[in-house]
């Protein structure tokens, strides 16, 4: 594997995916676990491995720059998250099922569509409209909320972090940094989970590739995640729906390069 190939891969990746988590709260899988695939030959089931162990510390670090800025909802993000672990191994037994044709481009379909809606129809919700709901019928919205994103992730095996974006703004009215915030949060877990999970059952990553993913991920996280919550909502909004536009582009290049490689 060329050494400078591999940094600059892996540099892209890395960047592109911390952009989208401190920004959007995206999962760094939607985009390193393809390029790794792509230009570095790395096995699928590795490369998720990889981007998933990446998605870790810079979920982290995210969720920790919103929840100073008191941008983060902590009690309702663990019940959702509860429910999104729970039944993310039922949409997944019933994907098992059926012949599994539409899983990455649903993931493409939904950065593209939530792109287009940030910039077109800003999130401007205020925490004040947000405190308005109960805490008892939030936590039934979470539960909920959490169900249907679970089955759905599990199903399909992408858009975890675009649906729970997508639920938290337009479903649950949260305002925008609280519900990027929240998401971050909760991919903390479902990543660490997922990661796991993964070298438990034989992923066998290059560390040197896993380090640089890691370390490039995080560090584009904290800058993007500082930036968005001292950003005023209207220029976030716009800087969401710019970075899940040239996300899913990139997507898409990376899908037909893929195929005729």
């Amino acid at each position: 594997m060329n050494i400078l190939i591999t940094v600059a891969v892996t540099f892209f990746a890395g960047m592109g995916a911390g952009l989208g988590t401190g920004f959007a709260g995206m999962s760094a899988a939607a985009v390193i676990s393809p390029m790794l695939i792509t230009f570095l030959g790395i096995e699928p089931y590795t490369a998720v491995g990889i981007a998933l162990a990446s998605d870790v510390l810079a979920s982290a670090v995210s969720a920790y720059t919103y929840g100073k800025s008191k941008n983060l909802d902590i009690k309702n993000g663990l019940i959702m998250m509860a429910s999104v672990l729970a039944f993310t191994v039922l949409g997944s037994f019933l994907a098992s099922l059926l012949p599994s044709a539409a899983m990455g481009n649903f993931s493409v379909f939904m950065t593209f569509l939530l792109g287009i809606k940030f910039i077109v129809r800003p999130v401007m919700t205020t925490k004040e409209a947000m405190m308005s709901v109960t805490p008892q019928k939030r936590a039934v919205q979470s539960v909920v909320c959490g169900t249907v994103i679970g089955l759905i992730c599990g199903f399909v095996g992408a858009g975890g972090g675009m649906m729970m974006l997508l639920i938290l703004t337009s479903v649950l009215g949260y305002e925008l940094k609280t519900a990027v915030g929240t998401s971050v949060f909760i991919m903390s877990f479902t990543a660490l989970f997922g990661a796991v999970s993964h070298f438990a059952l034989g992923a066998k990553p290059n560390l040197w590739v896993m380090f640089l993913c890691i370390a490039t991920t995080l560090i584009a996280a904290e800058i993007s995640a500082v930036f968005a919550n001292n950003a005023p909502l209207k220029k976030l909004n716009k800087a969401v729906g710019v970075c899940l536009l040239i996300f899913a582009v990139v997507l898409i290049l990376l899908n037909v390069f893929g195929k005729t490689a």
